[in-house]
């Protein structure tokens, strides 16, 4: 049976879209500016003020070619990709592990450790105190100092332990029924019915470790073990700091290609991790708001 829509309501629906396209058009044009500021001429880049519309002069790549002719570009995404796989499995892993105890209402104790974890999201030890831990345990300029001190999120192990607590008792009773144990009813039951949560979870921790450089800046000495993040961030430093010094000539190109440059450093080191969305967008709202009902 079709519904009648009565004028006000078309009014309101009008309203509700056009404002939603402004909204995505608001959304967009940071992204497309700086796209087309990429593609562009350095010395009118240098020189425009205002948002990028379209390639400043005769499109170029250019600065992808001073970005990418770094020699480290090529070891920073191959560090990265290890950082971000194996890092999300480990952190992935555990968290589930983590999330499934304190879900399950025979874990008497389970209130208390939740709390005493939840006091970690507010304070921690501090940069000196952590940097002691990571040396005393032997992971100084080791590539596990980037992953294991972070390994688990607690924001994370709440929103999945909430998860885990709809699965209804039920399903687990007769598991248990027919001898299952606490693994098999975890991977077997738990996880498959929270797909959408662990999604979202692996999303959050695979774009966190892609952006992470401040880690690897302090723990890492062995510039083969650099993330990509940290060999995009000296890029960026250099060529600042090259103003200070290099030869008059070479300072008027580099005041010239600096603008270029960190356009360019932009698109290299997110359009990777942004072709992983597409692959999760539909978890995620359902594994978001499956954390949000309560807790």
């Amino acid at each position: 049976m079709k519904i009648k829509k009565s004028p006000g309501r078309i009014a309101f629906l009008i309203f509700l879209y056009l404002f939603l396209i402004l909204l995505g058009l608001i959304f967009l044009a940071p992204v497309w500016h700086v796209v087309m500021a990429s593609f562009s001429q350095a010395d009118i880049l240098s020189t425009h003020a205002g948002l990028v519309l379209y390639p400043l002069g005769n499109p170029t790549v250019g600065g992808y070619k001073i970005v990418l002719s770094s020699p480290n570009i090529l070891t920073g995404y191959a560090n990265t990709a290890f950082y971000v796989i194996v890092g999300t499995i480990i952190s992935t892993v555990l968290t589930i592990m983590g999330a499934y105890a304190f879900s399950r209402k025979r874990f008497e104790k389970r209130n208390f450790f939740m709390l005493f974890l939840s006091f970690t999201m507010l304070f921690n030890g501090g940069m000196v105190p952590t940097y002691m831990v990571v040396r005393s345990l032997g992971m100084y300029n080791s590539r596990w100092a980037v992953i294991i001190p972070t390994a688990i999120s607690m924001f994370n192990m709440i929103i999945l332990r909430t998860a885990f607590a709809d699965v209804p008792e039920a399903l687990e009773e007769s598991a248990r029924i027919e001898g299952a144990g606490e693994w098999t009813i975890m991977t077997r039951i738990i996880v498959p019915l929270s797909k959408a949560t662990i999604a979202v979870i692996v999303l959050y921790y695979a774009v966190g470790l892609w952006n992470s450089w401040f880690p690897a800046m302090i723990y890492l000495k062995d510039r083969t073990k650099y993330p990509l993040q940290l060999i995009l961030r000296e890029i960026l430093l250099l060529n600042d700091t090259a103003v200070m010094t290099n030869s008059a000539d070479a300072v008027k190109n580099v005041q010239t290609e600096r603008k270029l440059v960190k356009y360019t450093t932009i698109i290299v080191s997110t359009v990777p991790i942004m072709c992983f969305y597409p692959f999760i967008q539909k978890y995620f709202t359902k594994g978001v708001m499956i954390g949000a009902v309560k807790g």
